[in-house]
């Protein structure tokens, strides 16, 4: 199995390979794949070190599967030419998720849509990942009508550049910034750039990439998505309304009871998701589960995870690993 990561250097690149090592994943030939200038870049792996070599150099070598994380435009440049060379390319950025042609996939709900003819395969946005994975079960059982989301999204879904501006200013450090404002002390309603309908791109991910991974386009979504200064997780404060009513007692059941999600909810303990716990963790937290008493059949409930791990490079590892057990690569 010859495995190539394009974007190891970067943020997500390295959680990547992170999660390949402990999830000891198969691995005969490992390719670290970055932009020109990262070539010749050693990088460690299990023991081991290894060079950074280019693009066109990973392509001629042929993996079996590329997992990408170095942005949209080389994933729309370069994800083709890897798949006309017969890889499989499993995609982190936003440039194939909305393609009618590709499957956008969450392999607890969705990997069973995979064939071998899919040789560019989106992972989805980090804060859908999360949504999703709590949402799935609630829908199949009370059917969804309306989500409103609000999130509360760390610096490290902007990158390293976000991540050193926030520790400069702390420091008291002048330094580039990667935001128009300063984040420390800070919240910017402002995820990703604006789109001609006063959204932002972000906000705009959760409203279409959920439908598309669910396969069901009766609901709707609305989202304000923010930025705020932590260094790792994202949270999401979400109301649901259903076309079923429930029972708090069963959506905690169902969620306790799905793969992937951990339950923490109980108010006189002080038991609730946070980033600084779901931080370096596979799971997606769900808690302050609650009916909304203002509507009927509707529910809140918050929702955390490490954005870097299942929200990016975790996600991406295990559809991966459906791929060569069901031996589609």
């Amino acid at each position: 199995m010859r495995i190539a990561v394009v974007g190891a250097t970067g943020m997500v690149g390295e959680v990547m390979l992170k999660v390949l090592a402990e999830r000891n994943f198969p691995i005969d030939e490992l390719l670290l794949v970055a932009s020109e200038r990262s070539v010749g870049k050693e990088l460690p792996f299990n023991g081991k070190t290894y060079k950074v070599i280019g693009l066109a150099d990973a392509v001629a070598a042929k993996p079996d599967i590329a997992i990408f994380s170095a942005g949209g435009g080389t994933s729309l440049e370069w994800a083709p030419k890897f798949a006309e060379a017969g890889v499989t390319v499993i995609d982190n950025s936003s440039a194939w998720r909305m393609d009618p042609t590709k499957k956008l996939v969450v392999p607890e709900i969705n990997a069973k849509e995979l064939t071998k003819e899919d040789k560019i395969i989106a992972n989805p946005n980090c804060s859908t990942i999360q949504l999703v994975m709590a949402l799935a079960p609630l829908h199949k059982k009370y059917k969804m009508k309306r989500v409103v989301i609000s999130t509360y999204q760390s610096i490290s879904g902007t990158g390293v550049k976000a991540v050193k501006q926030l520790e400069n200013e702390l420091a008291g450090v002048d330094g580039e910034m990667a935001y128009p404002y300063p984040i420390n002390r800070n919240a910017l309603p402002h995820c990703d750039v604006f789109e001609e309908n006063g959204y932002t791109k972000e906000e705009m991910k959760l409203a279409r990439e959920p439908q598309k991974i669910l396969g069901d386009k009766t609901f709707a979504v609305s989202a304000t998505a923010v930025r705020i200064p932590t260094s790792g997780g994202h949270s999401e404060a979400v109301n649901v309304q259903f076309e079923n009513d429930f029972t708090l007692t069963d959506v905690r059941r169902i969620l306790s009871e799905t793969a992937g999600v951990v339950v923490q909810d109980n108010p006189d303990t002080n038991t609730y998701p946070m980033p600084i716990y779901a931080h370096d963790k596979d799971d997606v937290f769900v808690g302050r589960i609650r009916r909304d008493e203002s509507q009927s059949n509707t529910l809140n409930m918050w929702i955390v995870a490490d954005n870097l791990r299942k929200g990016a490079a975790t996600n991406a590892v295990q559809i991966a690993e459906y791929l060569v057990e069901n031996k589609l690569v």
